[in-house]
Order: structure tokens, then C-alpha cells, then sequence
């Protein structure tokens, strides 16, 4: 706010309004001004001012960091690896024009974001599937949770209701077999994972029995009792929310289904305000998690990332999950998000060293070319289920958060703070304007290369700056 460059804040003003449900005369009356500024200020023909962004912070619980500094859905930086894409290597689209439509027209940008999601999913499809949809379920209900800063307050305040009826924390598994079975009339049995036919739980309607795998986890198995009690005592407001989303198809509508059914689990083992508490006793401490709410490190990891309720927040963490070979197969955000929406993530993040040092959490604080740092941690964690013991069964997770949050956990002790080396990092590398990174793995999109035959640089691709 003390920044002395005016912000033209009115896509991102806009887009908080529709979300909030509101229409431009009674945002302005809880804002305090006119229905005309409002509209100006929305249409980036006024700069929103200090008192405004006040009056948006006390109003609807407005983090004004965030709002000022990249707003909800597709940015600019999103835009920019769009577009860094060689098909559009001719039209040479100039920044301030990706700033505009990020800023003035943000469901453009969305819409944008949606077709290229879409066409580097057909990239990488067989011949055979590339005309077999649009919009994947995978890409459209990631967008979804994201928009909503993968938090719902509403299955939050239930899963806490009902964790609160279930008693002793201690022997959650038992009380939650307990509850389905004396609630829906659902027996819970324990079976070889050959009666299963690869799958890790089933649910058996006709006989009202939840099968479990032996293969799984303690921690794993009181989170499958959760899910399935979920779908069941959230029924109606599952269906509400299924309705609120509108999704596109019925494929991303049962995976929305069954992705708000593992959120609600997950907040049923690990209730928010009890979660939130012995986070910040612990000072974020995963192992002393683990052990207090029974669940395992993905899940708790998992966990750090919802806990925006308002006037309870927690420290606005970041998750990533990826396998040996880089794949990226989760990705949540409480807050801001460093690295690149459609590509993997850069090779200097230690969270690919990980595997290196299985079990152990290491820490790096790294910078982005914008000069934004995060303190990350990273660690292996094993699959909930492994069919064959001769198969690798881990995976990797990388946890960040903005660093001025990194006081506040345990792992940040002994660490410079205040003068912190930073790893400089930077998003997928065909976008990343770093000029001398030795692991550089392609050329950056839209700039010359200046490769002489007669010297060898550090970067194998070096280019001119600017």
C-alpha cells in the first residue's frame, strides 16, 4: 500500500465480487462508495487506493499482498509460459499486452489457460485419444479447487461437527467403523488385496460393506473410513457444492465428487481449529503431527495447504508431489504458487534430491526472477499401497512458503533469516529468464541466442538479456 505506483486492480476486484455473489450496488454500500467508482475502479479507469484496499481487507478478509501482487486464477507469469509456446514463436507478444488481458479481462485469460491445458494434454496423448475431449477432468477440477484456494469453508465446519461426535482422537479408525456402521448400517472388513482385484478400497452396495486392503497403512485406512463416511453424512451438501461448481461433464463431476470426499476426510481426522492449534504449538513440526492426529506425512502435508479460514489462518503453504522421474502428480496452494502451472518444476529445487536422502526433511530457501523467496522442505514418502514389494514405492513431497512465514516453522531453525543465501530459481525453462543457469534444459521462447562456436558457456543455451 505504501507503493508509490497506482494500481489498476480491476479484473482481479471483479472477480472477487462474482465470487462473493455480489452485484456492483452492494459491494459499493459495503465498500462505502458509489455504485459509478466501483464500476471505474473495475474498469481500470481509476487506480484503487489505500482506503479501498482497507475497506476490502475489513469487509471480505482480503489478503492484500495476495490481491495486489497476482490476484485469483491465471496471471501474467501463466500467460507469458502460454505463449511461450514455439507455435506462437512469429507473433512476438509483447509483456504489457499479457499484463492487460491478465488484469482486464481475467475470464479471457482463464479460457486461454483452459485451451492450452487441453491442447498439451492432447500432445502427449496416443493418436487414437486426441480427439476424445475437450477439457480433461483432471485439468478442470484442479482449476476448480484452485480458484477456491483449496479451501471449503462449508465441509470444514461439518467435518468438524462430526469429528467432535466421534470422541477420542486416539481411536479415530475404531469410532469412524463405529459410526458407518451404526449410522448407514455399513460393516467395515479387512481383506487380501487379491479379493480387490487392484484396488485399495471398495465399497460393496448391495452387501453395505466397505472392503479395505490389508496392504494399507493404519493412517491409510482410518482416512478410507473417512472418505466413505463423508460421501455418506455430507450427502446433500456434496451435492450442493457439485451443483455450485457446474461441471462440464460427468467424468470431472465424479472426480470433483471424490476430491471434495477426500478433502472432507482428510478434515475429519485432522479438524481445523485443533489442526490449526497444534500446528502452530509444534511450530509446523510434520513427525509431531503425524503422530497427534494419526496420519500420515502426505496427509498432513496435504492438510498445511487448506488452512485459510478467515481470522484463522495458518502459515499459507504450498504442496507438490512428484515420483522419481519428475512427474508431477499433486499440486495445492494455499496462497501464491512460484513455480510453473503447465510444465514441471526447476531442477534446483532440492525437492528432486529428495530421494537422495529418503525420510530425511531437507531445507532451501530459494528466490524467483522476480525476487519473491520461499523457504521449502522437502521428503520422500511412501505410496499408501504398494501390490508389488519389488516395485519403488516413493514419491516425493516439497512443502514452501513465503519467508517472511519461516520464523514461525521449527525447520527454519539455525537458518540466516535475515540475510539468507537464496538458490535462485525460476519457472519451466523455456520461460525462465535466468542467463547463466547450468541446468537449463531448453531454450528460453522469444529470445536470441547467442551460441559461438568458438567458446562454450555455462548454460548450454546462452541468450541476450533484456
Amino acid at each position: 500500500m505504501a507503493s508509490e505506483r497506482k494500481l489498476y486492480l480491476g479484473g482481479r476486484l471483479r472477480r472477487l465480487r462474482r465470487e462473493l455473489g455480489l452485484n456492483q450496488n452492494a459491494m459499493a454500500a459495503e465498500l462505502g462508495v458509489s455504485p459509478s467508482y466501483l464500476n471505474h475502479l473495475e474498469r481500470n479507469q481509476r487506480p484503487v487506493t489505500a482506503q479501498v484496499l482497507l475497506r476490502l481487507a475489513q469487509a471480505y478478509d482480503v489478503d492484500l499482498k495476495g490481491f495486489t501482487a497476482e490476484g485469483e486464477g491465471t496471471d501474467m507469469e501463466d500467460l507469458a509460459e502460454i505463449f511461450a509456446d514455439p507455435m506462437f514463436s512469429d507473433i512476438g507478444i509483447p509483456r504489457y499486452e499479457l499484463v492487460e488481458v491478465a488484469d482486464n479481462a481475467p475470464s479471457v485469460a482463464d479460457a486461454i489457460s483452459r485451451l492450452y491445458a487441453t491442447l498439451v494434454e492432447r500432445r502427449s496423448a496416443p493418436a487414437s485419444e486426441g480427439e476424445a475431449t475437450i477439457v480433461t477432468p483432471e485439468t478442470w477440477v484442479r482449476d476448480h479447487i484452485q480458484t477456491q484456494r483449496n479451501y471449503f469453508g462449508y465441509l470444514e465446519e461439518a467435518a468438524e461437527t462430526l469429528a467432535g461426535a466421534l470422541g477420542e482422537r486416539l481411536f479415530m479408525f475404531a469410532a469412524l467403523r463405529k459410526r458407518l456402521k451404526e449410522g448407514f448400517g455399513v460393516d467395515t472388513r479387512i481383506v487380501p488385496p487379491e479379493l480387490l482385484d487392484g484396488t485399495s478400497q471398495h465399497y460393496d452396495y448391495h452387501r453395505k460393506r466397505l472392503m479395505l486392503s490389508e496392504l494399507l497403512r493404519p493412517e491409510s485406512r482410518t482416512f478410507a473410513v473417512a472418505y466413505q463416511l463423508a460421501l455418506f453424512e455430507f450427502r446433500p451438501l456434496l451435492t450442493r457444492m457439485l451443483e455450485s461448481a457446474v461441471p462440464p461433464d460427468q467424468p470431472s463431476r465424479r472426480l470433483l465428487h471424490m476430491s471434495l470426499a477426500n478433502y472432507a476426510a482428510g478434515a475429519i481426522m485432522m479438524p481445523y481449529a485443533e489442526f490449526l492449534t497444534a500446528s502452530e504449538r509444534h511450530r509446523y513440526a510434520l513427525d509431531r503431527l503425524c503422530a497427534e492426529f494419526g496420519a500420515s506425512v502426505e496427509q498432513v502435508a496435504h492438510r498445511l495447504t487448506t488452512l485459510s479460514r478467515s481470522g484463522a489462518r495458518g502459515v499459507p503453504f504450498f504442496m507438490l508431489r512428484v515420483d522419481a522421474a519428475g512427474n508431477i502428480s499433486k499440486r495445492f496452494a494455499g496462497e501464491s504458487f512460484p513455480f510453473s502451472r503447465f510444465g514441471g518444476t526447476c531442477p534446483r529445487w532440492n525437492l528432486h534430491t529428495a530421494f537422495q536422502t529418503p525420510g530425511r526433511v531437507s531445507t532451501q530457501i530459494v528466490e524467483t526472477p522476480d525476487g519473491q523467496r520461499f523457504f521449502t522442505l522437502s521428503r520422500t514418502v511412501d505410496r499408501a499401497i504398494r501390490l508389488d514389494p519389488r516395485e519403488g514405492s516413493q514419491l516425493a513431497i516439497g512443502l514452501g512458503c513465503d519467508l517472511k512465514f519461516a520464523s514461525k516453522i521449527v525447520y527454519s531453525d539455525g537458518l540466516d533469516l535475515t540475510e539468507p543465501y537464496a538458490t535462485p530459481i525460476g519457472p519451466a525453462c523455456a520461460i525462465c529468464p535466468r542467463l547463466r543457469c547450468p541446468q537449463r534444459a531448453a531454450a528460453p521462447a522469444g529470445r536470441t541466442l547467442t551460441v559461438n562456436e568458438m567458446q562454450k558457456t555455462i548454460s548450454p543455451y546462452p541468450f541476450l538479456g533484456g
